[in-house]
């Protein structure tokens, strides 16, 4: 995934808007000086890269009864004009794991059916739209559950969309966000750092989701 905010620029930081627009708005701006000023953070527990179906099949069983995933997705970099590629990772977090499926070792995305139409278990992250449309365009599915957590920011009068400006303000550290493995080709075998930044972005989402929750900005799902 990447942040709407997040194309100018390193990877995750937010240009700041128009000055006279924020101000109209009455929006508050978490502005890129505040979110370097805080302490860095990551997700620090297990997590399972998968890259055959009957470990997706296992993976996807331990997650039935989660009742919030983080979610996102990567996808290769287009170079060219006109050049679009489908995702190539589906990341969730779980309450304790994260899971990061190379989607095309899985066998496709029907793996992830079970979940990703599961109208019990929230789905949740930023830019969420977008991942799921696009990975509709490997195999249609019937998405059920998804939590777009900036609706609610915007609604709380927060102007920044990006995953990384949400974390800063609601989560209180910055994350670890680097240009060269955001736009490195997902489509191959992943290295370690990969493997932890789609973690993250997983997780991250998550989190933001609790905290929401637990503040009475985003309703608790039944």
């Amino acid at each position: 995934m990447v942040d709407p905010e997040d194309s100018p620029g390193e990877a995750g930081e937010e240009e700041p808007s128009e000055p006279a627009a924020a101000a109209r708005t009455g929006a508050l701006r978490i502005e890129k000086t505040f979110i370097e000023g805080l302490p860095e953070d990551e997700w620090r527990g297990p997590i399972d890269l998968v890259e055959k179906p009957s470990e997706a099949e296992l993976a996807v069983r331990t997650m039935l009864t989660e009742r919030v995933l983080g979610f996102d997705t990567e996808t290769k970099p287009s170079h060219r004009r006109g050049e679009n590629h489908l995702p190539s990772i589906l990341q969730l977090a779980s309450a304790d794991r994260c899971f990061v499926f190379r989607i095309e070792a899985c066998g496709g995305i029907p793996f992830a059916f079970p979940l990703l139409c599961n109208p019990r278990i929230a789905k949740v992250g930023v830019a969420v739209r977008d991942d799921v449309r696009n990975l509709q365009r490997r195999a249609p599915f019937d998405d059920r559950c998804f939590v777009e957590i900036s609706d609610f920011t915007r609604r709380a009068g927060v102007e920044n969309t990006g995953l990384r400006a949400l974390a800063a303000h609601y989560l209180g550290f910055q994350m670890r966000k680097s240009k060269r493995v955001q736009c490195s080709d997902w489509s191959k075998r992943l290295d370690r750092r990969q493997v932890q930044y789609a973690a993250n972005d997983a997780w991250v989402g998550r989190e933001l989701y609790l905290k929401l929750e637990a503040q009475g900005i985003i309703p608790r799902q039944a």
